[in-house]
């Protein structure tokens, strides 16, 4: 990398009063976490990730925001059109980020750190590029920078602050008594404590996966970003059981798109693993639904799937553990029996809110602080 290019980024992180870093999944990659959390807390910078970045910066840190962007959070969102100098590490400016690009961070200076030179400048302007690998940048730049006492960025984390507690992720209640989605990705946070390895499939369950379970540790996250793939959560859950035998592996998935390779199951019951897989399941293909109810007037098309598989039974079928969950009461002790299994894969089938949707949403062509939801 270029040293000259270096210098210069330090330069800017000492002068800039409303800092942000916006981490991708080129963090994780690298393995570069332990220098990013390093960097963010040496200097009291808020920290805000991709989809494929969770897990790169503790997201139970105080100076996390959550993922920003279509679906990110609101103070995520704000930050990124307040701050006056952000930091882009591993990241690619894709579209589900900036959304309306002219007016994406439009107050602040941008230096990117990435391997790939040609995503430097592709969507955004970087003012400082520095092409190399993200831990060796970062372990220069650290190398260059004294910590900050707790003044330091005192007023920016101040507004933030007061963002995240005006604009905290929230929830309705259930209607006619159903499960709501985001209660049972809570749930599974809170049972596993943080430290399973997550999979998801595509859908509205990999945004309420991002939104409720607070990723720790890198890796501990594994879905399908750029390619949107459906049917990506249980082959990668039995590779991830492979490859981590000693680590609870739990699968957040649709009923639309477990649909796509529920074949696998085989696989995990001839091995033995005890994936978990958790179906949120309302009888939608529930993302073209919400589009299709927010932007179409309610002009539904193909999204009903009331016509699906008995999922416990076919759970059954292939010598799995299958169990229906349709109450509040019963969502903990199904996880708990799911977590309790040593030999088999198990199938949980949560009857949730049927139109439940996935706020905020930051609708295509506006830019982050025309969000829907999440007010």
């Amino acid at each position: 990398f270029n040293a000259g290019q270096v210098i210069n980024a330090v330069e800017l992180i000492k002068k800039a009063k409303r800092p942000l870093i916006y981490a991708g999944g080129g963090v994780i990659t690298s393995e570069a976490s332990a220098e990013l959390r390093e960097f963010a807390e040496k200097r009291r910078i808020p920290v805000t990730t991709t989809l494929m970045g969770l897990g790169a910066f503790p997201g139970t840190n105080p100076l996390s925001l959550g993922m920003l962007g279509m679906h990110g959070t609101r103070y995520a969102n704000y930050a990124v059109s307040e701050c006056d100098l952000l930091i882009a590490i591993g990241a690619r400016f894709d579209d589900r980020v900036t959304s309306k690009i002219d007016t994406f961070a439009p107050n602040a200076k941008v230096i990117h750190i990435d391997i790939d030179a040609a995503e430097i400048g592709k969507n955004v302007h970087a003012d400082v590029p520095i092409v190399g690998q993200v831990k060796e940048v970062l372990q220069a730049i650290n190398s260059k920078l004294e910590p900050v006492d707790e003044d330091h960025n005192a007023e920016w984390l101040e507004t933030i602050n007061r963002w995240k507690d005006e604009y905290p992720l929230r929830y309705g209640k259930p209607v006619e008594g159903r499960i709501m989605p985001q209660h049972i990705v809570e749930k599974i946070y809170e049972l596993t404590q943080g430290d399973a390895i997550i999979t998801t499939e595509v859908g509205q369950n990999q945004m309420w996966t991002a939104h409720y379970y607070k990723f720790k540790h890198p890796r501990s996250f594994i879905t399908s970003g750029g390619l949107g793939t459906m049917g990506f959560g249980l082959p990668a859950a039995i590779g991830a059981k492979i490859a981590c035998p000693d680590k609870t592996v739990i699968d957040i998935a649709g009923d639309g798109s477990i649909q796509m390779n529920i074949q696998e199951l085989a696989v995990a019951v001839e091995n033995k693993l005890p994936v978990i897989v958790c179906i949120l399941n309302n009888h939608y293909l529930g993302m073209v639904r919400q589009w299709q109810g927010l932007f179409y007037e309610g002009r539904y098309s193909y999204t009903d799937i009331s016509c699906q598989p008995d999922f416990v039974k076919l759970a059954e079928a292939y010598g799995a553990i299958g169990i229906r969950v349709k109450e509040y009461s019963d969502v903990e002790p199904a996880l708990k029996r799911a977590l309790a299994s040593t030999d088999k894969p198990v199938i949980i089938d949560f009857w949730v809110e049927r139109e439940a949707d996935v706020f905020p949403m930051v609708p295509s062509g506006a830019s982050l602080l025309n969000m829907l939801g999440g007010d």
